[in-house]
């Protein structure tokens, strides 16, 4: 039996059950695999984390803020362009779910909706990168509510990153892709179709 300090326990409990999913799905979640494959006894999770539910909510946790990081590393991609950021904050939304498959689908699903205070602002971390986002191409002042137009463009980049990426790591966009890569297909076609999203519902940058 692999003995652990408590921090390094924890993580590597968290490390199991992120393996897990990303092989066989959330479906296939149990403590008890999740212990067998960190090398410690079934009891070992609960201890940590209370029951499966407070492990999986971890786990979301940590893909959240693994998603805010991908969507900051888009706009260091941009530059200063407010549209290209926004281009760019997509484009490694998608490329995060596809790297990540189970833990996206975990992340948004509705057993963990409202579980717990840390994975709420995680969440809320992530959205807010794309809010500002949109906050900076419509030039609204940090603090003050953003307009409807605002509002618009924001729910349709959000609506077409989050069904984007849904479609592909559930297979739905491979006969699209026919013999090219999934993810190979994504990156050709998804800037394409941003681009149209951005400039139909994103003010063009002032000179």
């Amino acid at each position: 039996m692999t003995s652990y300090h408590h921090g390094d326990l924890r993580q590597a409990l968290i490390g199991a059950t992120d393996a897990l999913i990303a092989e066989q799905g959330v479906e296939a979640f149990s403590l008890r695999e999740v212990a067998r494959r960190a090398g410690v006894s079934p009891a070992a999770p609960a201890h940590h984390f209370g029951d499966a539910r407070g492990l999986l909510t971890a786990v979301a946790t940590a893909g959240f803020e693994g998603l805010t990081e991908a969507l900051e590393a888009g706009n260091a991609k941009g530059g200063k362009d407010p549209r290209k950021r926004l281009l760019h904050q997509g484009i490694g939304y998608v490329e995060y779910a596809l790297a990540h498959p189970g833990k996206f689908r975990l992340m948004f699903s509705e057993g963990l909706e409202g579980a717990d205070e840390k994975l709420m602002c995680s969440g809320n971390a992530a959205f807010l990168v794309l809010e500002e986002g949109v906050r900076l191409a419509f030039a609204i002042a940090p603090g003050q509510p953003l307009e409807d137009e605002a509002w618009t463009a924001l729910l349709a980049l959000w609506s077409v990153v989050h069904g984007y990426a849904n479609l592909a790591i559930a297979g739905r966009l491979q006969p699209c892709a026919g013999e090219k890569p999934l993810a190979a297909f994504v990156a050709t076609s998804l800037p394409a179709v941003l681009e149209k999203v951005i400039t139909g519902s994103v003010p063009p940058a002032k000179p």
